[in-house]
């Protein structure tokens, strides 16, 4: 394990991304989640009509993937930008290990805060802990895993993370997986909602894809976004090191 996740790296990525003030950011989409859904089930209590188009269609592609991209381009991004990064890459630690450190601490930040806002919104809204609401909790889960590993993939290709990301989310999962049917086989949100309507079984979710799909194209998207993201960050230390 200590090859692929490096305590002290986690401590440290975790005290700078906490200590920036983009920080602050990280539970807005969260709490914005929590709020509609308590304003909606304020007034119509009797109905659940709305609940797959809330916690589903708006949580799976603007909730989760806008917490991911702020969270997951300060775990790396941030240090790009500031010139940090070349400390850490001074030190003994493989780059590996570092993109995979990172990763993990974004995808439990992201997990804690997107997934949370998820589980509570959903026991709100369907009135305890449904399948529904268990369903889209777990696929928040997935989602914010998957949704990091592509985040800091960008971070690590581009020093422009945020506005790249915020691109993606807003015209590929937000409108092309949407509008375009054969989209969703490449839509993390899509991944998310076959994960979470395989414990659901509710149709208004709009699942697109089977849990089998969900599930392995998520894990070969995740794969390949950590193999570019380490590979860049190689690249990245090979011109330090020449200059």
């Amino acid at each position: 394990m200590s090859g692929i996740y490096h305590p002290t790296v986690a401590s440290i990525t975790l005290r700078a991304t906490l200590g920036r003030k983009r920080a602050l950011l990280f539970g807005l989409p969260a709490v914005i989640l929590v709020l509609v859904t308590l304003a909606i089930k304020a007034a119509h209590p009797a109905t659940s009509g709305w609940v797959s188009g809330i916690l589903g269609d708006f949580g799976f592609t603007v909730v989760i993937p806008l917490t991911a991209l702020i969270i997951g381009g300060s775990v790396l991004g941030a240090e790009i930008d500031d010139g940090a990064i070349v400390h850490l890459l001074a030190t003994p630690v493989r780059r590996s290990t570092v993109i995979m450190t990172k990763f993990v601490v974004a995808s439990a930040l992201t997990m804690l805060l997107a997934g949370g806002s998820e589980l509570v919104s959903g026991l709100i809204a369907t009135g305890g802990a449904t399948k529904l609401a268990m369903g889209l909790f777990v696929g928040a889960l997935a989602g914010s895993v998957i949704y990091n590993a592509v985040f800091i993939m960008i971070s690590a290709a581009t020093t422009r993370a945020i506005a790249v990301g915020l691109l993606y989310v807003l015209v590929w999962e937000g409108l092309l997986a949407n509008l375009v049917g054969g989209v969703r086989i490449l839509s993390i949100g899509h991944y998310s909602l076959g994960i979470a309507n395989a414990i659901a079984h509710d149709s208004s979710l709009h699942a697109g894809l089977s849990l089998t799909t969900a599930i392995v194209m998520g894990a070969v998207v995740t794969v390949a976004a950590l193999g570019v993201a380490i590979q860049r960050l190689a690249s990245f230390s090979l011109r330090g090191d020449a200059l």
